[in-house]
This record gives structure tokens, sequence and C-alpha cells, in this order.
């Protein structure tokens, strides 16, 4: 049987991060295994457990001192791409949230979920599923969706070769859902998700979901403030 889900806590709010990490004690499968209060000093102490294998989830507040959750996570990346993060936050907000995923972090989550939500977003994010929290998910999808009609009028010949449901399927790869997650929300066969998604990255020319990400800031599905920095 597999161990409990190695979890780091890294919140510069102390009263928060001890409720955070009494509820994920309470649970079998989950085991809190180290806590920071900034982000420079999260980064030491994951790179010391990662070294000793033992650390599996690292969970981020955005806005903390000396460094921010999402400078933090941009660092761990490029050192660290098996790393997975889940951003916990206050902020619900899609700029924030393609921040996150442009940054690498496997999912976004507001702080006032409720806690199964909580430790379900943990345990997707460690069996390597994309998780977004639902208070900013499906308003982000339509923004997503209403800017990438805006921008029509000025597409390249390559998003213009796009169809609807192609566009709508590129927004939900972006958010990182998954094929099967992909196909339950717009109500088709995975097999059909898969058709689409091969044909929109042979049309757009892309391979990663990050690759994604970038064409929408370029194409103006995102505005340039989502690209910026908190």
């Amino acid at each position: 049987m597999a161990g409990p889900i190695r979890v780091f806590l890294a919140d510069d709010h102390v009263a928060l991060r001890t409720g955070l990490r009494l509820l994920l004690e309470g649970e079998e499968d989950i085991r809190v295994v180290g806590e920071a209060s900034d982000g420079e000093e999260a980064i030491e102490q994951i790179a010391v457990l990662r070294s000793r294998d033992e650390v599996d989830v690292a969970v981020f507040d955005v806005a903390m001192p000396t460094m921010s959750g999402l400078e933090a996570l941009r660092r761990l990346k490029r050192r660290d791409h098996a790393l997975h993060v889940l951003i916990l936050t206050m902020h619900a907000s899609e700029s924030f949230m393609f921040q996150a995923i442009q940054a690498g972090a496997s999912g976004y989550l507001v702080k006032n979920a409720d806690p199964h939500v909580i430790t379900g977003a943990i345990r997707d994010v460690h069996a390597g599923h994309a998780f977004v929290s639902p208070a900013v998910e499906d308003r982000v999808l339509a923004e997503f969706v209403s800017r990438a009609r805006r921008a029509g009028a000025r597409a390249t010949s390559a998003l213009q070769a796009l169809t609807e449901r192609e566009r709508e399927v590129l927004g939900l790869i972006a958010l990182g859902h998954t094929n099967v997650e992909i196909g339950e929300k717009l109500f088709v066969t995975v097999k059909t998700v898969e058709t689409h998604r091969a044909h929109i990255m042979t049309k757009l020319g892309l391979r990663t979901r990050a690759d994604l990400v970038r064409y929408a800031l370029r194409e103006g599905y995102l505005t340039e403030a989502d690209s910026n920095g908190p």
C-alpha cells in the first residue's frame, strides 16, 4: 500500500496555516512534512525535503513576504518539474489563476473552500490531475471563450480555422483539464475530445498546455493584465 501524501505548507498567516495543518492531519492518507511563512524559506526547505524524497505536494499562498508564492512557484518549477504545487489563496481572480497555471501550478483553490474540497484538491494534484476552484472556474472559462470571440477579428488564419467547439476545448485544455474531464463538461466522449485536441494542436502547431496558454496570451484570449505579476 502506498504511503501518505506528504504535504508542505507555505503561508504567512500562522493561524490559517495551523488550521490547515490540523485539517490535513485528520486525514489518514495525508501527512504535513514541513511549513514556511514566506516563499524564500519554502524554497530552501523544499529543496532539502525533495533531495531526500520526503515531499509530494506543496501548498502555497500567493501573497507572502520576502517572496510571493507565485515567484517561489516559478523558481521551484525551473529546478523541479515533477513537484506538484497547489495554490491556495484568497484571490478568486482569473488573473492570478492564469499566472499560476503559466508558472506551473497543478491546481488553484480559494481558501474559503469547504474542507473536503481542499483535501480533494491535494489528492487530485498528487495523482497528476489539474484542479481549479469551482469558485472561479466557470467565470474564467466564460471569460476565456468571450475573449477568444473578441480576438477573432484580428486572429491569425490558424486560430480562425478552429471551430467553436475546438475553441471551447482549447480553453479547457489551457485550464489544465484532462480529456476525461473535458468530455464530462461538454457531454462528449473521450475519443471526441481526443479528436478535437489533435485538430487544435495540428492547426495551431502546438504541443503542450504551456504552449496553449502562451498562444492564448499572444492571440488575445487573455489580456496583458493576466500575464503581469501580482
